[in-house]
């Protein structure tokens, strides 16, 4: 599962992958400075993690990850195939949520590609060529429905119905996801043709030390601009954090964390809350060889749980034996959760919850 930062070129975006990934992707102060996407895979922050490897004491200990890849900055007429807006596009379609940078502070040392900072007119400009590519793609489906509902092909005149809706509010500036579908239209119609615009969405506002915690005037524009759209806003200092994963001592990055005001890294937020985005979740597996997080879509069954380990876990799947973390802390280890009878055995309809410590039994 991938989050794709986005943004007009020259706010910040590289660095915020850098600090995310320490894959020191260049950054400068230009336009088009990343043209290949970079891609770095990001552990996702945990403290329940932790606290299982002091119980268990493990020989290993794996975190759950999360791709994170930097885009090449859009312009407008980026849908027309302006600047790098082709190549841009095509890097978008293939993430599966957007973290979409503003640049929330003001710097004369460092260029504005449209001469002024603005963020609420720079998310615009992306949304309008975002949306413009992706009403090019309802078009062309459009006219291929047309055709087999004209015949009374009902499901294609259901289709079209569906298409008209996406063609007319594209039209209106309204991104796929805050147009009102139902959830047949979108499960039979519309997610399977990729809209760029249908795909969850975090507005990281990069904003100078100073607004660090308290964020400034930008920040309220981009609140105010997207209230309706069901997305989150983050208050990210991206240069201020940049600074601080380049110091190698723990306690030096957290005395430097306390003195503008955070008690973690923004980053790690962002990237607990990208994890969130992509609609994912956490399960465990704790043993003296290794503790693990696992990643798992929110809603997986038992078995689909298993099949992330190894596919003949999910094809030979018996049964499933269930700690509740809050249990398995409680208790201290897995026996004296097994002598309060605290472990519960589950079969295949069980969904999983975020924290689950799981073993399970398999037969091939």
């Amino acid at each position: 599962m991938k989050a794709g930062i986005v943004g007009l070129p020259n706010v910040g975006k590289s660095t915020l992958f850098n600090c995310l990934s320490n894959a020191k992707a260049q950054s400068a102060n230009f336009p088009f400075c990343t043209i290949e996407p970079n891609i770095g895979v990001v552990n996702v922050p945990d403290s329940r993690l932790e606290k299982l490897e002091s119980l268990v004491k493990p020989e290993r200990v794996m975190p759950a990850t999360v791709e994170i890849v930097d885009i090449a900055g859009l312009v407008k007429g980026a849908s027309k195939g302006e600047g790098l807006g082709n190549q841009f596009l095509g890097n978008i379609r293939e993430t599966d949520a957007i973290l979409h940078v503003l640049r929330c502070f003001e710097n004369d040392n460092i260029v504005h590609v449209d001469g002024s900072v603005n963020p609420v007119r720079d998310k615009e400009t992306i949304d309008m060529e975002l949306q413009l590519k992706d009403l090019e793609t309802v078009e062309k489906k459009l006219e291929k429905v047309k055709r087999a509902a004209k015949t009374g092909n009902k499901d294609a005149q259901k289709e079209e119905a569906a298409l008209l809706k996406l063609k007319q509010g594209l039209e209106a500036g309204r991104s796929v996801r805050a147009i009102e579908l139902t959830d047949a239209e979108r499960e039979d119609f519309v997610n399977n043709i990729q809209l760029i615009t249908d795909k969850p969405v975090m507005y990281v506002c990069n904003v100078d030390e100073g607004s660090a915690t308290t964020g400034n005037e930008f920040v309220e524009q981009v609140r105010e601009a997207v209230k309706d759209e069901n997305a989150e806003v983050l208050v990210l200092a991206v240069g201020t954090e940049a600074d601080i994963t380049e110091l190698d001592d723990y306690e030096e990055r957290q005395m430097f964390l306390a003195d503008i005001g955070l008690d973690e890294a923004g980053s790690a937020k962002l990237i607990r809350s990208a994890y969130r985005l992509l609609d994912l979740q956490t399960y465990f597996t704790a043993g003296v060889k290794e503790v693990r997080a696992w990643t798992i879509p929110v809603g997986a069954s038992a078995p689909q749980a298993a099949g992330v380990i190894h596919t003949d876990f999910e094809k030979g799947f018996i049964r499933a034996e269930v700690i509740a973390y809050d249990d398995y802390v409680s208790f201290g280890s897995e026996a004296k959760v097994k002598e309060a009878g605290k472990m519960r055995v589950e079969g295949k309809d069980y969904i999983l919850k975020d924290g689950d410590v799981m073993h399970f039994r398999f037969n091939v």
